[in-house]
């Protein structure tokens, strides 16, 4: 008999806003082959000596600003998103176990994958909280994965989502969320898309997310109807500037499209949960940056899904044919 494990999968938190603890969790993720910038031995060094020491404490300043009493937002919400994801589908009659792990921090993969297990799921339904796939998100996720199932006696049946942005119900679920935030087309409103960018070297490589992002914008202006002047496109988050990375850049995009007494609307469709680059790059940064200038009217940033009725929906249409 066929029982279902559903797990969903995200890129991670630390465990607490503090430099130690950041740094731990950087570690991980920076080391990660698909991450590395350049020769891992070489880059060892440079992380743990130059990168390191300053990251931590400049990066736990900024978790802490966005840290609540349950602890990290992402973490918070995704494991809300799971609960909230189970009991309708037990509510449904199905008997599916939903759980979550991080590719980086806890819960890891591979301790999740072993629960699911040990629980009788002989069918995994593995599902990357990344809309438009990359090689550095879903790819590196799935080779958490990959390894996390070697580690197994008895490997179960894994059906892998490898994206869903041109599902229906991803961009009527933005769509909404643009809409119930406010803005309004035809109106002195202007809204930028933001995506997190990657380098340039991956995209030689093969990597898609490009064209993805541009479908994803176009899809969801074309629902709001709105005029090419009413919306940009722009990425954010270059890592290093040792290497060429995707854009242009979202702060470009945006001086080029807000005009004086414009209404600001900011929305991030690659990312399901918020997380740092949500609410501290943009939610607090971007803001004060764009209000202080005075460039701007006013500043809306639009919330990811999250664990919304609208991203449960989502995801249960997402795996029904998994």
């Amino acid at each position: 008999m066929k029982k279902t494990g559903i797990l969903l999968l995200n890129t991670g938190s630390p465990a607490a806003p503090t430099p130690d603890a950041v740094r731990k969790y950087l570690t991980q993720f920076l080391t990660d082959p698909r991450i590395c910038p350049m020769n891992p031995r070489l880059w060892r060094f440079i992380l743990k000596r130059f990168v390191l020491p300053k990251r931590s404490v400049a990066s736990a300043a900024k978790y802490a600003a966005i840290w609540t009493e349950v602890g990290s937002p992402l973490d918070a919400i995704t494991e809300s998103l799971a609960n909230k994801l189970m009991a309708s589908l037990q509510s449904a009659g199905s008997n599916a176990v939903v759980t979550y792990a991080m590719s980086y921090g806890s819960p890891s993969v591979s301790e999740v994958l072993h629960c699911l297990v040990a629980k009788g799921c002989n069918h995994i339904i593995a599902l990357p909280l990344y809309p438009q796939s990359a090689l550095c998100t879903t790819e590196a996720v799935r080779d958490k994965l990959d390894e996390a199932l070697a580690g197994l006696h008895q490997s179960p049946e894994v059906s892998f989502v490898e994206n869903y942005y041109r599902k229906d119900a991803y961009i009527d679920a933005v769509t909404q969320t643009i809409r119930a935030a406010g803005f309004r087309a035809g109106t002195s409103d202007k809204l930028l898309f933001v995506f997190h960018s990657i380098p340039t070297s991956d995209i030689k490589d093969g990597d898609t997310y490009p064209e993805q992002t541009v479908w994803t914008v176009e899809a969801i202006a074309g629902k709001l109807g709105l005029a090419q002047n009413e919306w940009g496109l722009g990425y954010q988050c270059r890592f290093d500037k040792g290497r060429s990375w995707l854009g242009p850049s979202a702060n470009v995009v945006l001086k080029e499209l807000i005009a004086h007494n414009s209404d600001l609307f900011v929305v991030a469709p690659n990312f399901s949960i918020d997380c740092l680059e949500t609410l501290y790059d943009i939610d607090i940064l971007m803001r004060d940056s764009f209000l202080e200038s005075g460039m701007v009217k006013s500043f809306h940033y639009v919330p990811c899904l999250n664990d919304s009725d609208l991203q449960i929906a989502l995801i249960e249409s997402v795996i029904e044919g998994s």
